[in-house]
């Protein structure tokens, strides 16, 4: 036996074959039961199924034995076979409670949600007070969305003990409350869990909920050690750089995220976030470049392409604008939202009849956009549209009725 779960441990496929068929020959029941467990956690199931067979055979009547064969036979994906077996089990049998708990596993892997609770429920009302399953209902109930239900029953188990089936509660807690926006509750059990184990995604967690309530100080702490525990964990760099930036330390937060690049060089929100920090750092020609990057990975992400637009705008390159746009528009692409940095582009360039186009349609959007109208009114005017200048001065004078120089452009217009 000692050489066969020797065999196990090291993954020795030929050896626990060598050994397998003896030991099923000469060992005694209860030993044959710890090699079939032995085989199933170490991810052996044909070897572990062929135990199952064997303590089958000695034992038919044993409800026990078919509910082990099931749940391997569910992980090789003999379906069929493993529900005839849980549904052979008598509803007046002890271990009844347990085939329909691998019952409700087997339904929630198929996403039959509804079947795998009434599952749970129907071994509940036989067993109330069964903490397992009182966990696995917890389980199913985070699964599906349903935070408040799941963290009454977790926090009840809490009480009972800080682990069931290997999963620290701590964590499921800190879990269930960050994805019900309990940041500060969520906070407490990530910092608890902590002191149980350190984990990337532990850490982030922690990191997360610690920055939602403006903690960006252990924010920044936590992320740091999950960077250094395992650097390619990406989302963390976002969330740093982020961090850094909340408190106002923007070359640090450039720093961060350019490292984040390097680690994922196709995640389009780094370079947007990288942009962002570069123009904050007064870095405009690196920015154009992490926001062209973005548009790469992505021509049509539509933040990207606003702030790239509001760069070259800020920056006089009207010939960019241009180009950009009509890159847009030959990929099918409109966005109402650009069309005021256009419109002001194509007239800086002289090309009045696209600027006049373009105009037109961005009214439609920025009729109660000042700045906006500032501009229409002085390009109709400049291109001899009198009457239509007029019309976009009285609107000018309602929103704005004590600036003087609409004031006045009304009446020369009268």
């Amino acid at each position: 036996m000692n050489e066969l779960l020797q065999a196990i441990q090291e993954g020795n496929i030929e050896q626990i074959d060598l050994l397998l068929e003896t030991f099923l020959l000469n060992s005694e029941p209860s030993e044959q039961y710890e090699i079939a467990e032995a085989l199933m956690h170490f991810g052996f199931l044909n070897e572990a199924n062929r135990v199952f067979e064997h303590l089958q055979f000695l034992f038919p009547e044993e409800d026990q034995i078919a509910i082990d064969k099931a749940s391997v036979l569910i992980e090789m994906g003999e379906e069929d076979e493993a529900l005839h077996l849980l549904m052979g089990i008598s509803d007046e049998a002890p271990e009844y409670p347990q085939a329909l708990l691998v019952l409700a596993d087997y339904y929630q892997m198929q996403g039959l949600y509804e079947v795998a609770e009434q599952r749970i429920n129907e071994a509940l009302q036989l067993v109330p007070t069964e903490p397992l399953l009182q966990f696995a209902k917890a389980e199913l109930l985070f699964e599906t969305g349903r935070f408040s239900e799941a963290a009454r029953i977790y926090e009840e188990l809490y009480t009972i003990d800080k682990k069931f089936a290997g999963v620290i509660l701590a964590q499921r807690l800190a879990e269930v409350y960050r994805a019900g926006a309990g940041y500060e509750t969520a906070l407490e059990y990530y910092m608890e869990a902590l002191e149980e184990e350190v984990t990337p995604d532990l850490l982030f967690g922690s990191g997360y909920a610690a920055f939602q309530i403006q903690k960006y100080e252990l924010a920044i702490k936590q992320l740091e050690d999950l960077k250094e525990l395992d650097p390619d964990y990406f989302s963390a760099y976002l969330l740093l750089a982020d961090s850094y930036a909340m408190q106002d330390d923007n070359v640090r937060a450039l720093k961060v995220i350019k490292e984040g690049i390097k680690r994922d060089e196709y995640d389009k929100s780094f370079f947007l976030f990288a942009g962002k920090m570069a123009l904050k750092n007064s870095q405009p020609d690196e920015a154009i470049g992490f926001l062209t990057e973005a548009i790469a990975l992505d021509p049509e992400y539509m933040e990207a392409i606003l702030v790239l637009m509001s760069v070259y705008s800020s920056q006089d390159k009207y010939e960019e604008i241009i180009d950009l746009f009509e890159q847009l528009q030959q990929n099918e692409f409109e966005w109402v939202s650009l069309y005021p940095f256009v419109a002001h582009a194509y007239n800086i360039n002289e090309q009045f009849v696209k600027a006049y186009e373009i105009y037109k349609l961005a009214y439609i959007e920025f009729k109660d956009d000042e700045e906006f109208l500032e501009k229409y009114c002085l390009f109709l005017l400049e291109d001899g549209k009198q009457a239509e200048a007029k019309r976009i001065a009285e609107q000018l004078v309602e929103l704005q009725p004590t600036e003087q120089q609409w004031l006045d452009l009304l009446d020369r217009f009268e």
